[in-house]
């Protein structure tokens, strides 16, 4: 293969190409290993994950370990004047219900306290950290979610809506000023972090799903600075209430800003929340909670509207949808879209799909709606409170990655992270296995996919949701050099195997950006 000026010059046998090679050009011997189109992620939150700065909370599986957790870090963090903390399973609380800010009593030594679920969906706050925020019962609402009040008319310390108001522009507002971990050197600390580590993953696009205009000066700094290792497509997050002339601002945005590494397209928008806290619109009651078919942000017609206005402007929406009922009515809004501004190019995405009723899988492709999924959220070791929730009866077509792409969907890849591991290679290894990462159990196997499909979706399909296929997702001549080379041929290994893959050098235009 042969690189001129950042792109694909040509790729064909060595006697055919070395020709076009000009004396003295650098050559990278990659030693007969695999060499693959750079991954495109294109769901992966790079301003959230925080890495030893916050008490990381994957795998504590009680009370106990959430606060052997805490004390742990506490005595690696002496100084520490918050507690941070990312990443708790609902299954580490008793009785199957929200976690409660007396749970951490005598936890955090005095100090305040948020922890944020593994979804980043909800937060949980003890008591300093409430009287810090002034939070009343009297009115849960507040600009960064919405407080859980008991029985007694007190605050719980258990915090929904957090992804979709903790994350927003006034949101982020409201907590910068007290909660050190939104600061703005924290959050671009945790962007470069996570640039780097999508660099060494071989992963040279990333799609960051959700930000207000306020967040898009992290990525030109890192830009300026040299950290945009990869390239970046930011989505710009419109939440309920979102106003004509914020979206306004929102084009002129997405006029002005685009870089070789950056730009901005698509517009983030929920219609319902997650399966584990009962909180996913859902077309028949919850399993382990019958009275609730969960709860959508838009009734069916006020969505259609909000859509079809979008989609009027020519923009690109990510719904994100979980539930049969949430997906339904994603699909409806774009059905409608169609039918008032006519059909075009759109690829609107819905993002998740973790729950699909049989008869919405053919819709993807009659509309040309592309299905973002996370193969690893499926894993049977991460699902077993929403596998409880939903009930078997609607296991069949939970991920069904395997369904939607027989039907002509385009599948794109993405990790999610920091909810699931950024690794592409976890991602493989789950979409082709349904299975834990110890091997022990495999979960609706007949919706796994081929290792080539796999590949396929983190790649070329990916480049082409996002609309840069003229550019990447294929290394043919004329694309842009933006590749990784991989130590083991994904293509021919085992399954299990896939685990123990690295990449051995990662390129972004012809510039070598990781190498071992």
């Amino acid at each position: 293969m042969v690189v001129r000026d950042g792109r694909i010059a040509a790729v064909g046998r060595e006697d055919e190409v070395e020709v076009l090679a000009a004396d003295g050009s650098d050559t990278l011997d990659c030693e007969g290993r695999l060499v693959v189109p750079g991954f495109i992620d294109s769901h992966n939150h790079l301003r959230l994950g925080s890495g030893d700065s916050a008490v990381q909370l994957a795998g504590a599986t009680t009370l106990a370990d959430i606060r052997d957790c805490i004390a742990a870090w506490l005595d690696a963090n002496p100084d520490a004047t918050w507690v941070h903390g990312e990443g708790f399973d609902y299954a580490a609380i008793p009785g199957g219900r929200h976690p409660r800010a007396d749970d951490l009593l005598g936890a955090t030594r005095g100090l305040p306290a948020m922890l944020l679920d593994y979804s980043v969906h909800a937060a949980w706050f003890n008591r300093e950290a409430l009287a810090l925020l002034g939070a009343d019962a009297s009115a849960p609402e507040v600009a960064f979610g919405t407080f859980e009040v008991d029985e007694r008319g007190d605050l719980t310390g258990y915090l929904a809506d957090f992804a979709t108001r903790g994350l927003s522009r006034a949101g982020l507002a409201a907590l910068l000023p007290i909660v050190p971990a939104f600061g703005a050197e924290a959050q671009y600390q945790r962007v470069r972090s996570a640039l780097r580590m999508a660099s060494r993953l071989g992963i040279t696009t990333v799609v960051e799903p959700q930000n207000s205009l306020d967040d898009l000066a992290l990525f030109t700094r890192a830009e300026a600075d040299g950290d945009l290792l990869s390239r970046v497509v930011a989505a710009l997050f419109h939440p309920v209430g979102t106003t004509n002339s914020e979206v306004d601002e929102f084009e002129q945005a997405i006029a002005r800003v685009r870089t070789d590494r950056f730009r901005l397209g698509p517009i983030k928008l929920y219609i319902d929340d997650i399966v584990e806290p009962h909180t996913a619109a859902m077309l028949e009651p919850y399993a382990t909670m019958p009275e609730s078919r969960g709860q959508s942000y838009y009734s069916q017609e006020e969505f259609n509207e909000v859509v079809a206005g979008l989609d009027a402007r020519g923009l690109q929406c990510l719904v994100h949808a979980t539930g049969d009922r949430g997906n339904r009515m994603a699909l409806n809004a774009f059905e409608h879209a169609r039918q008032v501004n006519g059909p075009r190019d759109s690829r609107h995405q819905i993002v998740h799909v973790e729950c699909l009723d049989r008869s919405e899988v053919g819709r993807f492709a009659e509309l040309g709606v592309v299905p973002c999924m996370q193969p690893r959220h499926c894993a049977p070791e991460i699902v077993r409170e929403w596998r409880a929730n939903v009930g078997e009866a609607r296991w069949r077509y939970a991920w069904p990655m395997r369904s939607l792409m027989a039907s002509g969907a385009r599948v794109a890849f993405s990790s999610d992270w920091n909810v699931a591991e950024m690794d592409p290679m976890v991602g493989l290894y789950t979409a082709v296995t349904r299975a834990s990462l110890d091997g022990s159990e495999s979960w609706v196997p007949e919706e796994s996919v081929d290792i080539e499909s796999a590949l396929h979706a983190y790649t070329t399909a990916g480049a082409w949701a996002n609309f840069v296929e003229a550019n990447l997702g294929a290394l043919t001549a004329g694309r842009l050099a933006d590749f990784a080379v991989l130590s083991r041929d994904v293509l021919a290994c085992k399954p299990a195997e896939l685990l123990d893959t690295r990449v051995v050098t990662t390129v972004v235009e012809g510039d070598v950006v990781f190498a071992e």
